[in-house]
């Protein structure tokens, strides 16, 4: 075991957590917050551990930090073993690969997530509980399951069309449920993957 402090150990797990849910590091100012020190002491940590080995960063760029230390790394992928049929029964073949989380959880800084609250989507499996990985977006094109801000400040996941007539509609994938029409909607961005946990 490295011989680091309890507190260098506190954030390093801190800048792992930090990364593996957002996809950047988090600053100075970041780390300070959440240990309730100036970021000058966390200046001084963050040193340490790169005279260690543990991290490095460029100077001047404010999220910039990258784990070097492999026992403090974010977590890697699972393994795919292969394909399995859901439909008519396919030979068993181990063909190892690895699922890595930037497969399904983009890091580029556009995307973020959402959970899902209720049942408007269920007919394009998107149900209530799952995740939604939205893509930063301003505009969408005529089908795309969106995240619509409506002229009352409420949100809500629909698919997006712009009628002839210049409205737009924010169509359910639930036959029991009308769409909505408006005017104008501000659009916050556009789903790219769900996540569900069975």
């Amino acid at each position: 075991m490295k011989p680091y402090t309890r507190r260098q150990r506190e954030i390093l797990c801190f800048i792992r957590d930090y990364l593996s849910e957002r996809g950047l590091s988090p600053t100075l100012e970041e780390i300070g917050t959440e240990f309730g020190v100036h970021r000058v002491t966390i200046f001084q940590h963050v040193n340490a551990l790169e005279r260690r080995g543990a991290l490095r960063r460029e100077p001047h760029l404010s999220r910039s930090i990258e784990i070097l230390d492999p026992d403090f790394l974010p977590t890697r992928g699972l393994p795919i073993l292969g394909n399995i049929a859901a439909g008519a029964p396919i030979e068993a073949i181990e063909a190892p690969e690895s699922l890595e989380a930037s497969d399904v959880l983009p890091d580029d800084g556009e995307h973020y997530a959402l959970r899902v609250r209720g049942d408007s989507m269920i007919e394009d499996a998107i149900c209530d509980g799952d995740m939604v990985v939205v893509r930063r977006a301003t505009s969408a094109r005529n089908g795309q399951v969106v995240v619509a801000v409506l002229p009352d400040n409420e949100a809500t996941l629909k698919r997006f069309y712009r009628e002839a007539d210049g409205r737009v509609r924010l169509q359910p994938a639930n036959a029991s449920m009308d769409p909505i029409f408006v005017d104008d909607v501000e659009i916050r961005g556009v789903v790219s993957a769900v996540i569900r946990r069975l």
